[in-house]
């Protein structure tokens, strides 16, 4: 059931479904609400809160997944291989921690804390702090000795002021129909895109295809977006970190379970490695049990870095973990770090060690 309504959603967002039109007023409705937000913090009726220390956003301006947590590890590791000390902010999405903000260890409980931010931490080793305020929890960041803010996702929580802000579209679907929720995917107006200071594309194809031409998946996205792929860093079997390579399940049927934004991106990575892969999607953030880990006929099962953080208590021998990287293009890459770096600097930021 937790699948069919995905695929659902899926189809009148990013489809042809008709349902649509029966939301629009809603979607209409919630556009103005957001716009009238936006200008209360533009005209000072609203005030954003200022961390002692600059704070750089990586969201989007869809629902799901677009590929935010893989751009926010690379921006951890660049700032830190530049002398910074960052540390990340995440909302703790489904944790049922019973009091909030919490700093967070690579070995906590993502039922407490949440997937994405046990993820953070193991994969980084800089400081992680959760909590549904954001502006606390960078507070509690700072206080502890970081000297620059990374926020996964926060884009559109305008109380906590920012030094940069990154949007990240997802190459494969885009803008979807160009909707606002819950007509569309869109939780601010695709003109948003205009007012962020670098948009970055996951796996967006060739350089027209983010050209706002109307014509692609990307249509209204600026010409100037830089371009982020994922490659597969590890692959390490769950149970005891046994290490593999995506070419040993090749010629293997293997089941890849999925609960991310968008799983389709996962099933479609290992089938060009050369997999036959059968798709088990569920939806973003689900609780994976051991059932969605032994599919009939038992074989081979691979799952996302996100979901392994879920499955360590419940892994078999033949859970597999595809752990991925985000890849910039070198030199827009390099750009985009140098560009940051000078921004936190100009808003009074100042790295902790000498790169």
């Amino acid at each position: 059931m937790r699948a069919e309504t995905a695929r659902a959603v899926d189809s009148i967002w990013y489809g042809e479904s008709a349902w649509r039109w029966p939301l629009w007023p809603l979607s209409l409705l919630f556009r103005l609400v957001v716009t009238l937000r936006a200008a209360a913090y533009a005209s000072g009726v609203k005030r954003s809160v200022r961390l002692p220390v600059p704070v750089v956003v990586v969201g989007n301006v869809t629902a799901g997944g677009t590929g935010k947590t893989p751009l926010v590890i690379w921006l951890a590791e660049t700032l830190r291989a530049r002398g910074w000390s960052p540390g990340i902010v995440t909302r703790g999405y489904r944790g049922r921690a019973r009091s909030w903000p919490r700093h967070v260890a690579a070995d906590d409980d993502p039922a407490l804390v949440g997937d994405e931010a046990v993820l953070l931490a193991a994969r980084t080793g800089v400081p992680v702090s959760a909590g549904p305020d954001r502006v606390a929890a960078g507070a509690l960041l700072a206080d502890g000795g970081v000297d620059v803010v990374i926020s996964d996702d926060g884009l559109q929580h305008r109380r906590m002021a920012r030094a940069f802000e990154i949007a990240v579209v997802d190459g494969r679907r885009g803008l979807g129909n160009g909707l606002c929720l819950p007509a569309g995917p869109l939780r601010e107006p695709a003109s948003r895109l205009g007012t962020v200071d670098a948009v970055v594309v996951n796996d967006g194809g060739t350089a027209s295809s983010a050209s706002g031409s109307g014509t692609s998946a990307c249509a209204g996205v600026p010409s100037s977006a830089l371009r982020m792929t994922l490659r597969v860093s590890r692959v390490y079997r769950v149970r005891d970190g046994a290490t593999a390579r995506l070419a040993d399940f090749a010629g293997r049927t293997v089941h890849a379970v999925a609960g991310i934004g968008d799983p389709e991106r996962f099933f479609r990575m290992l089938e060009r490695a050369g997999l036959d892969v059968c798709r088990h999607p569920l939806p973003d953030h689900a609780e994976i049990t051991a059932a969605d880990l032994r599919p009939a006929p038992h074989g081979a099962v691979l799952v996302t870095e996100k979901d392994a953080v879920k499955c360590r208590e419940i892994a078999h021998d033949d859970l597999w973990c595809v752990a991925v990287e985000a890849v910039l293009e070198a030199e827009a890459g390099g750009r985009l770090a140098r560009t940051i770096d000078e921004r936190l600097r100009a808003s009074g930021g100042r790295p902790a060690v000498r790169a």
